[in-house]
Formats: structure tokens, C-alpha cells, sequence
């Protein structure tokens, strides 16, 4: 069957064609209005849940009314469009097109003898309100966060900036989902050659439906295969997005999704946090280097001590109490893995109890197994110790995507510990740094501005700029326009 099919004149070969395609009269929430307007058939499709019943009514009444004003005309089509009361009114001349409007939320409307069809957008989808999302929020600042729809989501970004160069390119996706994906940047400041690559990786997409969202669209995008590290950055803030926007960036929205896609980015995109610009630039570069350090700990502070307790020569003689002052029957190796997988327990567990029994989750294992295990001897309690300091700096991490490649990076830098003690160190942390250096996103170096190295990139990275000295979009992003300055076009 022809997807280019034009819709037929007859009607009663529209409405056979949805049954057997769409499955109407079987499907319960799909359906057809017939109306006799001066004597021909109209006929309305629709998806019940999809749309908002008071428009749909709103727009029956105006058509009904035709009866009563106008004489018997051959162009009744040309008399319902211009009786339609809404601000949303396309013109479509294909069954494929019929279907995919009204499987995505909205009306159409045929006539007998036409072969146009009326598309009108009242949708309506089910949902949930903007609200601050919980692992990003701050402590001053908007509180309003993308949701599941994603006419709220490019709304939200829209009212953060109105420019009239602000494109969002809307793609259908999925072959049985027909998903909705938006493509966001600003026209005269975003490199056309990376959102032209962007807009082909996309449109390349071939699969029947994207149930996962954005995570699916990610890895068709960029085939990240088992690299651990985050080649994009998602974000649930609007105000978030649209300063990336501003920067050069490109914006992936993904209907159903309540997080969006930034690209390109690099690893320091994945260390900052709103919450630095919420406060002064002296506040936030403290609590920017507090993120760094608790960073930085999460990775080395425990292969560290690990090396320090495998050899306490290499202690100086001020902190010689660091390390084990009794012996175990477990190896400390040992204890430390069970410790960090009894952590990872701890999380997904978290993530599947519901709230109100959180709480108590916490207390047991904080008393009854923390306690308890180090009594009986199976851990410790500096390796509780340690283990829980690196930990915290996980959490500290803004990206959780890029705190749970740091913590396969912390155990693999334990291995080689374990395995070659001082040079298993240095030549982990080598290879590590190595890894990071050759990963590259969408053609961008992910130590940027560190490697190569941009000064004045890196000391933006490492304090936190006054909003007006920062004058220079990122390089990184290729920006047509480089300086951040109103534009006299």
C-alpha cells in the first residue's frame, strides 16, 4: 500500500480504510463524528484522550451552524475551513497523513467530494505539571521543570527566550510510535553543519518505537556502545536548556520524555550545577571547587588509602595512623567491594521503595547492618569509613550519569591497586586520563577546554564568571556568533 495514497473523495472509502488500518470500531478511544452539512457527509475523526473535548465541541457547533447560514455549495470545504475557530488549522491530502495526525492527537475533518483534509491540533495530552525536578533543584531559583508533553517543554524554553531566530524542526520517529522529536537552537547562532548532523542521525532512525525516549535516541545518535561516560548531557531545567541555547548548543525534546538532550558536550559540562549561578561569583566558585573536590574523592580517595594500607611505608610519619589498627579475617580488598556493592544495594533499593518506607530502610542499614557487620567483624570501620567519605562525593556529583561511570572508574583503579600497588596507581590514573582524553561527542574533544587546553576556557571552568564578563560563547560549540551581545539586525 501506497503511503502516498491521496485521501479519496468518497467517504466511505476514508472510513474502510481506518478500520483496517487503524482498527476503528474496534479500538474503543478511537472514533468518527458524521455530520450532513448542506446536504454532503462530514466526517471528523479523533482519539478519545488525546484531545480536549471543549474545543472539539466548540468546533461542531460552528460547523453544525453552517446549516443555518450559508446555501448549498460545491466549495463546502473552503466554508468549514474558514468556520473553524482555532489558531491551528493544516491542510493534508494524503491517507498517511490522515492517520498519523489522528494517532498523534489531532482532529481531522473530511467532507464528501473533497480529497482535503482539515488537520486541527486540540490536543490535549495527559499529564503532569511543570514542577522543580528532584535532582536538580536549588535553593533560589525557577521551579518550574520540563514534564512528560513536549508542547509544555519547548512553551517553557520559548517563554525563557523570545527570540524570533529560536527554531524548534519537529520529527516523527518510530515506526509504530510515530514519536514526536524536536530539534531546538537559535538560528543565527548555533553551527548549521552540527545540526545538520544531528537532523540526518536522526531521520536515520530506524526502529518500531521509541518506549525508552531520549535514552534511545542518545544511543542511535551518538553509539556509545559500552563507553560508561555520558556523551550528552540531559537536563530537566528549562532555564537550564535555554542557557545552553544561548551558548550554541543544540536541544534534543523527546514527546513522553521529562528530561532534554544537550549537545555537544564535555566532561565539565557534566560537573555544573544551576545552583553555582544562583549565587554570588565568590559563593559559587567555593561551592564549585567543594563539587570538584568531592569529585576528584569519589574516585581516587579509596584506591588511595587502599595503597597506603597494602604499604604504610609510604605514609609520612604525621599521618602514619591512617590504615587498619587490627587484623581481619577478610582480606580489606574483599571488604572494600562488599561494602561499595552493599552501597549500590542501598540505591536501587532506595529507587524501588516507595517514600514512606524509605526512612526505615535507612535505619536498618545504617543500625542493623552497619553496626552489626563491623561487631561481627566483617568490615573494619575504616573501610565503612572511606568507603561512605567517596560515596558522598558521588552524590555530590551533579550528573548521576556521570557518577556511576566515576564509580566503575574508582573500582577499576582498585584492581590495579590491588594487582600492582604503586605503579597499578600510576598507570591507572594514566590509561583513565587517556580514555577521557580519546572520547570524543559529535566530533568534540570531552576534556575540552583541559585537553587541548584553552586557557581562558579553563579558568571559566575553574571560577565562576560575573554574567557580565562573560562576554564569549564557548568555542567548543562553533557558534556563528561568538560574542553574547544584542545584535542591531
Amino acid at each position: 500500500m501506497s503511503k502516498n495514497k491521496p485521501i479519496p473523495k468518497s467517504l466511505t472509502e476514508v472510513e474502510s480504510y481506518m478500520e483496517k488500518r487503524i482498527g476503528l470500531g474496534e479500538s474503543y478511544d478511537l472514533g468518527v463524528r458524521k455530520l450532513k452539512i448542506l446536504r454532503k457527509d462530514v466526517h471528523v475523526y479523533y482519539v478519545n484522550g488525546l484531545c480536549d473535548t471543549q474545543f472539539i465541541i466548540e468546533i461542531l457547533e460552528g460547523i453544525i451552524d453552517i446549516n443555518d447560514q450559508e446555501k448549498l455549495s460545491a466549495k463546502l470545504s473552503e466554508i468549514i475551513e474558514n468556520r473553524l475557530f482555532h489558531q491551528s488549522v493544516e491542510r493534508i491530502q494524503t491517507l498517511d497523513e490522515l492517520v498519523d495526525q489522528v494517532l498523534s492527537g489531532l482532529i481531522v475533518i473530511l467532507t464528501e467530494g473533497s480529497n482535503i483534509g482539515l488537520v486541527v491540533d486540540v490536543r490535549a495530552y495527559p499529564g503532569r505539571e511543570p514542577q522543580e525536578p528532584d535532582t536538580e533543584k536549588v535553593v533560589r531559583g525557577s521551579r518550574d521543570g520540563f514534564v512528560e508533553n513536549i508542547i509544555v517543554n519547548t512553551a517553557l524554553t520559548r517563554r525563557r527566550i523570545r527570540d524570533e531566530r529560536l527554531r524548534f524542526e519537529m520529527l516523527k520517529i518510530g515506526e509504530r510510535s510515530k514519536t514526536d522529536i524536536a530539534i531546538g537552537y537559535i538560528k543565527d547562532v548555533a553551527n548549521p553543519d552540527l545540526i545538520n548532523v544531528i537532523k540526518k542521525e536522526i531521520q536515520t532512525i530506524k526502529i518500531d518505537g521509541l518506549t525508552m525516549a531520549d535514552k534511545t535516541v542518545e544511543e542511535f545518535l551518538l553509539k556509545q556502545n559500552y563507553n560508561p561516560y555520558p556523551l550528552v548531557r540531559y537536563t530537566e531545567r528549562a532555564d537550564v536548556a535555554a542557557t545552553h541555547l544561548l551558548e550554541g548548543h543544540v536541544v534534543i525534546y523527546v514527546d513522553t520524555s521529562p528530561s532534554v538532550i544537550i549537545t555537544p558536550t564535555t566532561f565539565f559540562h557534566h560537573v555544573q550545577h544551576a545552583e553555582e549561578y544562583r549565587q554570588s561569583p565568590a559563593v559559587g566558585t567555593f561551592v564549585r571547587w567543594a563539587r570538584f573536590i568531592g569529585i576528584i574523592t569519589s574516585i581516587l580517595l579509596v584506591p588511595l588509602w587502599y595503597l597506603f594500607v597494602l604499604d604504610p611505608s609510604l605514609l609520612p610519619e604525621k599521618i602514619s595512623f591512617i590504615g587498619p589498627n587490627e587484623k581481619s579475617n577478610i582480606p580489606i580488598f574483599l571488604q572494600i567491594l562488599f561494602a561499595d556493592l552493599g552501597i549500590e544495594f542501598l540505591r536501587i533499593a532506595a529507587i524501588h521503595t516507595p517514600t514512606p518506607l524509605s526512612t526505615a530502610m535507612g535505619l536498618i542499614a545504617a543500625v542493623m547492618i552497619g553496626e552489626i557487620a563491623i561487631d561481627v567483624g566483617l568490615f573494619i570501620p575504616e573501610v565503612i569509613l572511606y568507603i561512605a567519605i567517596a560515596q558522598i562525593g558521588t552524590f555530590a556529583t551533579p550528573s548521576y550519569e556521570l557518577s556511576v561511570a566515576n564509580k566503575l572508574a574508582r573500582m577499576g583503579l582498585l584492581v590495579a591497586v590491588a594487582l600492582f600497588k604503586i605503579p597499578g596507581l600510576v598507570i591507572g590514573t594514566t590509561l583513565y586520563l587517556l580514555l577521557l582524553a580519546n572520547i570524543r561527542s559529535l566530533n568534540t574533544p570531552y576534556l575540552w577546554p583541559f585537553l587541548p587546553f584553552n586557557p581562558g576556557a579553563f579558568l571559566q571552568i575553574l571560577i565562576r564568571t560575573a554574567t557580565p564578563g562573560a562576554k564569549i560563547r564557548p568555542s567548543i560549540v562553533h557558534a556563528q556568533n561568538r560574542f553574547k551581545q544584542p545584535s542591531n539586525s
